[in-house]
């Protein structure tokens, strides 16, 4: 097949060379054109994603990928056109389609009868149909249920291992018609390999789920499941610190048996997807209270978290503070709703003096964020923010002037931590054993 990916960020550069990988040849679209001529070099334009840069290199070698800032041409020589463009959520919930409105325009512009256009970005339940078939109708003067294949397949892969959860994870597919999910469904067979999955109740594969809205329910519901088992064990955390038990020693215990599947506490939640997809439910679901209020919830860690460094340090007026890590993330340079931000201002709002520090990013492209680099200041105290694996073997000999460190992701070992008070959210207020 000639296959179109619209969006070569961290998930749609890696469906394009697995496209590509299995003899199909394959065309990527991006606006961006230092992305576009970094793909045809065979580069990644982001770093850490397992596989990916060999993988790249080979097909591009091969002739079998390349990619183009023009959209609409693309489109116009495919027989599939996969759509991974961002959708992002205003301060008040509210979805901004101005992305995808802007992708859906160029795909109309070049769709041909007979194609399939599959929308892979997380969507509120109804976009599917109810935006994103008319505008391509209009757009293209043809009809999706007549001229072109509809369908809706979420992403389920996390940045860093995408290729493997390709292969793990069943393919979900809702049509608009029968006839646009039977389309979907032999595009996704003919693209993908799955591992054997004998804990599924059917077979691993490519999963029918019978119209888009439920598909696109899918994906918000099984994001929005983890936003809110966050909010549960931070809450969990919080009892632990006042009544001094460990809240992992709890967790473990809980875990033990299958009705319990209790996640860890975090002084953040951030990236693209978990702050973000129930939002896009409650944009659907407005009276959904148990979301919104673990939505609040979650929101509010950073500013717990400083509580904890003063309940150490006395008043934090002047003390400077470094922040391990700026991603949202260990081993992926994406600050997408960071909690390096809210924890930034809540040191500032409690008068400290906050500094940042990542293995990924410059001293310029902190500053770019607007994160105050650190430039070998002394620091009073260390906040680990994202679980970069760098962070595993610190000790206190690299930070001789520091006195306590919260480690807001339980990464690092607290036996190399002599001499500092060592916290973790849930521990009780006592060092970890």
């Amino acid at each position: 097949m000639d296959i179109c990916v619209v969006g070569l960020g961290k998930i749609g550069l890696p469906l394009a060379v697995q496209y590509a990988g299995k003899g199909h040849r394959v065309t990527g679209a991006d606006i961006a054109p230092e992305v576009v001529r970094t793909v045809n070099d065979g580069r990644p334009p982001f770093p850490r994603e397992a596989e990916l840069a060999e993988r790249l290199k080979q097909v591009v070698a091969d002739g079998r990928l390349t990619a183009t800032t023009d959209t609409a041409a693309a489109v116009a020589g495919a027989d599939a056109v996969v759509i991974v463009v961002p959708l992002v959520t205003g301060a008040d919930g509210t979805p901004d389609f101005s992305l995808l409105d802007a992708a859906t325009d160029a795909v109309a512009a070049g769709l041909c009868r007979g194609t399939l256009v599959s929308y892979e970005t997380t969507l509120p339940v109804g976009s599917t149909r109810g935006r994103w078939a008319s505008r391509l109708e209009a757009g293209s003067g043809l009809s999706a249920e007549r001229d072109f294949g509809l369908v809706f397949s979420p992403e389920r892969v996390r940045t860093g291992r995408v290729f493997a959860d390709l292969r793990r994870y069943p393919k979900l597919v809702g049509g608009v018609d029968e006839r646009s999910a039977r389309q979907g469904i032999e595009f996704y067979q003919s693209v993908l390999d799955f591992d054997p999955r004998p804990d599924l109740p059917r077979g691993n594969g490519v999963w029918d789920l019978g119209s888009a809205e439920a598909a696109e329910f899918a994906k918000l519901a099984e994001t929005t499941y983890r936003d809110v088992n966050i909010a549960l064990v931070n809450q969990f955390a919080r009892f632990a610190d006042r009544c001094g038990v460990d809240l992992a020693a709890v967790i473990e215990a809980c875990n033990s048996q299958p009705y319990s599947h209790l996640h860890r506490p975090g002084i953040a939640v951030g990236g693209h997807c978990i702050p973000v997809y129930p939002r896009l439910y409650l944009w659907n679901d407005p009276h959904a209270s148990v979301v919104r209020a673990a939505r609040e919830a979650n929101e509010t860690v950073p500013a717990y978290a400083v509580g904890l460094l003063e309940g150490a340090l006395g008043p934090l007026s002047g003390v400077g503070v470094r922040v391990l890590g700026a991603s949202y993330r260990g081993g992926v340079k994406e600050t997408a709703y960071s909690g390096v931000f809210p924890l930034v201002e809540a040191l500032r709002a409690a008068r400290a003096v906050p500094y940042v520090s990542d293995p990924l990013y410059t001293e310029a492209e902190l500053t770019a964020l607007g994160l105050p680099p650190h430039r070998d200041e002394p620091v009073t105290a260390l906040v680990v923010q994202a679980d970069h694996p760098e962070y595993r073997e610190l000790s206190a000999a690299d930070f001789p002037s520091v006195r306590v460190l919260l480690d807001g992701r339980r990464v690092t070992d607290p036996s190399r931590w002599a001499g500092v008070r060592h916290i973790v959210l849930g521990g009780g207020g006592r060092p970890v054993p």
